[in-house]
């Protein structure tokens, strides 16, 4: 007789929270096919069907509905029981899950990211970069990485020492045939590389100096959601990028992109890693904040 398993729950959990066998797949860190089968599993088990299913969508059944709203919170105080236990460990080891954003996964990958899983080999960290704002809780994380006004204000947030900073770039080449801009108002008479947000919309250039604030909405030939396409058309010369700082700092250093506007781009909001303070911590977690921590005294 087929019983299911604690990860066969949380694997239903994690579609309904996504809305994708895909997305639920890669969160787990197995196949689609694999994720299919085990719910396939379920479902013959209990009955009934637990999603529907099309090429497109994926959605959760009225009985499915029911299924996750029953099971929720008795996985969350297993969970919960399991970290308690965990926090007793000699030894840190287990998974620790953080969620960030590109440019910010760049900035702890070294100092905190790496220094942590040499120091700690038993420990395995599934990183993972999108650029919405999530719920780490809902969405099965144990850690977050944002700038400090973009934490929740319920969860306790440590200061990583780490400030951020636009930065506004062209090529060389390109500014061999356009003027450098001077202030925010020149840049319409210039091509820039827009930025589509996750929700959709276009992004704002976001300028402040003395006081001053000026949002642009730039115009340009190309229009793009990912940060790393729209560096590489900045490269080529096919026109300016705004950019956070950490993204194309090597660039600058090198000289392979000439940095404008610099006095209009003050520092913004360090960033923090952040956390639910009800939670008993594992070994890993306690040992991940105090190496954190640390990291923002430095």
């Amino acid at each position: 007789m087929y019983r299911p398993a604690l990860n066969d729950l949380h694997a239903v959990l994690a579609i309904a929270r996504r809305g994708s066998f895909r997305a639920a797949a890669a969160d787990l860190g197995m196949s689609t096919t694999a994720l299919s089968n085990v719910v396939a599993k379920l479902e013959a088990d209990l009955g009934v069907r637990l999603f529907n299913r099309t090429t497109r969508s994926v959605s959760l059944t009225g009985a499915g509905r029911a299924f996750v709203d029953e099971i929720a919170a008795p996985l969350e105080d297993i969970r919960a029981a399991m970290d308690a236990a965990r926090s007793q460990q000699a030894t840190p080891s287990g998974t620790l899950r953080i969620n960030t954003f590109a440019t910010a996964a760049r900035e702890i990958l070294a100092p905190l990211i790496l220094a942590f899983i040499r120091r700690y080999p038993e420990v395995h960290v599934d990183l993972v970069t999108e650029g919405r704002l999530v719920d780490i809780v809902s969405e099965g994380f144990d850690l977050g990485v944002r700038a400090r006004n973009l934490v929740p204000s319920d969860m306790i947030a440590v200061p990583l020492g780490l400030p951020q900073r636009a930065a506004v770039v062209g090529s060389p080449a390109y500014f061999e045939a356009h003027a450098q801009p001077r202030t925010p108002a020149d840049l319409p008479g210039h091509r820039c590389i827009r930025v589509r947000l996750p929700n959709g919309a276009l992004y704002r250039w976001h300028f402040e100096k003395d006081g001053q604030t000026a949002d642009v909405d730039v115009t340009g030939p190309l229009t793009l959601d990912e940060a790393s396409l729209a560096r590489s058309a900045v490269l080529d010369g096919v026109g300016l990028g705004y950019f956070m700082e950490a993204n194309v700092r090597a660039d600058i250093a090198a000289g392979d992109l000439v940095r404008v506007l610099e006095d209009w781009t003050p520092p913004l909001a360090d960033l923090c890693l952040y956390y639910p303070g009800r939670r008993n911590a594992s070994a890993a977690m306690k040992a991940f904040l105090a190496l954190a921590r640390d990291l923002g005294r430095r």
